[in-house]
């Protein structure tokens, strides 16, 4: 045994970067909400950045150790704790044989990546760890994790050089309004000129309606010419449906590989960051920016990492 579930909090997966390759046979990509955290924890575990984690959705698990690991969180702060003592976000932390980690509560954020030195022992599907829960595939046993489930570690013992230094400051903040840089299309013709700029200058708020699909936002109406509804194309991550009813959805990783509204935007990969830590209540608005410069961001992103990396490990 390497981990119990004492308790499986509000929704913990297994995910990965994603299940590429299979959209065309109606398999969702799923993966990790938020693929910088995602990567960012993986980093400082020591692992690779496309390594599977445990993501926790709003309250996180109860998990006991039951061989020494090293572990790292990344994303929201979800209150983390080892045998009661609170421990910091961004860190690569030792935990003994017998340690428990809990979880208080949310603090800012949506959901936690915790990652574990030498990754977790679960079979590839696809060419990918992740979850898929509707279709029960990838993951643990294709599920949420349930009490007294016990995951292995694919390589026990693995502890990262430089172990004391592998920290970085929080890189997730609470506001009281986020902005989402959005690229428009691919069907941004199907709306008003007035439908545009109400999308562009409104303040959505994040609706109870939100998922590893997506969330449904509640804001000013967005005009279409017509309607919503086209002939269903593929769907990217990030995403913005509008259906007739002129309030957008943002689709995240478990989307549908197709679907029939219109599109008026996509957000930006540099972005899913912070699209993959909202929750309901917080408030939204969208800034157009151009391909070029959507490139340049994901780019400098990347980049990022890289530098992180070789920062840590030298």
């Amino acid at each position: 045994m390497s981990i119990t579930v004492l308790h499986p909090g509000m929704l913990t997966t297994i995910q990965d970067q994603g299940r590429i390759g299979y959209q065309q046979f109606g398999v969702p990509v799923s993966g990790t909400v938020d693929p910088r955290s995602a990567a960012v924890a993986n980093i400082l575990a020591g692992n690779e950045e496309s390594e599977a984690v445990l993501e926790c959705t709003v309250m996180g698990p109860q998990l006991r150790f039951d061989e020494p690991a090293v572990i790292a969180i990344a994303g929201a702060d979800l209150g983390p704790t080892l045998d009661g003592v609170p421990m910091d976000n961004y860190r690569a932390v030792r935990v003994r044989a017998g340690q428990v980690l809990r979880f208080t509560g949310p603090r800012c954020g949506c959901r936690a990546f915790i990652a574990i030195a030498g990754g977790l022992d679960v079979p590839e599907v696809m060419g990918s760890r992740s979850t898929y829960m509707k279709a029960k595939i990838g993951g643990f046993k294709g599920r949420k994790l349930e009490k007294e489930d016990v995951l292995n570690f694919r390589a026990p013992g693995t502890e990262p050089k430089t172990l004391e230094a592998r920290s970085i400051a929080p890189e997730f903040r609470a506001r009281t309004e986020y902005t989402l840089r959005v690229v428009l299309g691919p069907q941004d013709d199907a709306f008003t000129a007035a439908g545009i700029e109400t999308f562009l200058t409104g303040v959505y708020a994040v609706t109870a309606e939100f998922d590893r699909m997506g969330c449904r936002l509640e804001g000013p109406e967005i005009a279409h010419e017509t309607s919503g509804d086209i002939i269903s194309d593929g769907i990217a991550f990030g995403a913005i449906q509008v259906p007739s009813s002129g309030q957008p959805i943002i689709m995240l990783a478990d989307r549908q590989t197709t679907g029939g509204y219109t599109k008026i935007a996509n957000v930006i990969s540099a972005d899913f960051r912070v699209l993959g830590q909202l929750k309901s209540g917080d408030r939204v608005r969208f800034e157009k920016i151009s391909l070029p410069a959507a490139q340049e961001a994901l780019l400098a992103q990347r980049a990022s990492l890289r530098l992180l990396r070789h920062v840590l490990d030298g």
